[in-house]
């Protein structure tokens, strides 16, 4: 998943220090909201350590009902999709669903080597989700191709969000 719409206007802080800007949050609660609808909860959360990533991937942590410490990770801030599959190769074979909160443009590479769709661009806060056939995570180095369970994003539910999700939003 992509991080959150971050802010750009206060000019003196690093791209690294950036946040989430109010639309930013307020669709994070949503997704979250849709997420844990769904009863979509990870076994694992990766993320940038970027501040918008950290949001992000706390924000959903909280509405999904993850417990465990996020793992925040400098080596996921604007890198290449190797990087991104070294780590998650490096994984322990328990866990079964691993949240990726990262940037662009390699979340989009990185989508494109998983399945067959072509992501040109990930949106701020586009979740996909990919099942990949492999019993452990170091062999994710040479699989390719996973099957697309979802892929959502914030402007799906620009103009209509479902009675249910809206019921668990503030």
């Amino acid at each position: 998943m992509r991080h959150a719409k971050s802010d750009w206007k206060n000019g003196s802080l690093s791209d690294f220090q950036r946040s989430l800007t109010k639309q930013g949050i307020r669709d994070l609660e949503t997704m979250g909201a849709y997420m844990a609808l769904r009863r979509i909860k990870p076994d694992l959360i990766l993320s940038t350590a970027a501040l918008r990533g950290q949001l992000t991937a706390d924000g959903l942590a909280k509405k999904t009902g993850y417990t465990l410490p996020v793992q925040y990770m400098s080596e996921l801030y604007l890198t290449e999709p190797e990087m991104h599959i070294n780590i998650l190769s490096l994984q322990d074979d328990t866990y079964e669903s691993i949240f990726l909160v990262g940037h662009n443009p390699a979340l989009s590479e990185l989508a494109n080597i998983f399945q067959s769709e072509n992501f040109t661009k990930f949106p701020t806060l586009g979740i996909l989700a990919i099942t990949l056939e492999i019993d452990s995570w170091e062999e994710i180095k040479e699989y390719h191709k996973g099957k697309i369970d979802f892929f959502i994003f914030p402007k799906q539910f620009k103009y209509y969000i479902p009675g249910q999700i809206r019921a668990s939003l503030k």
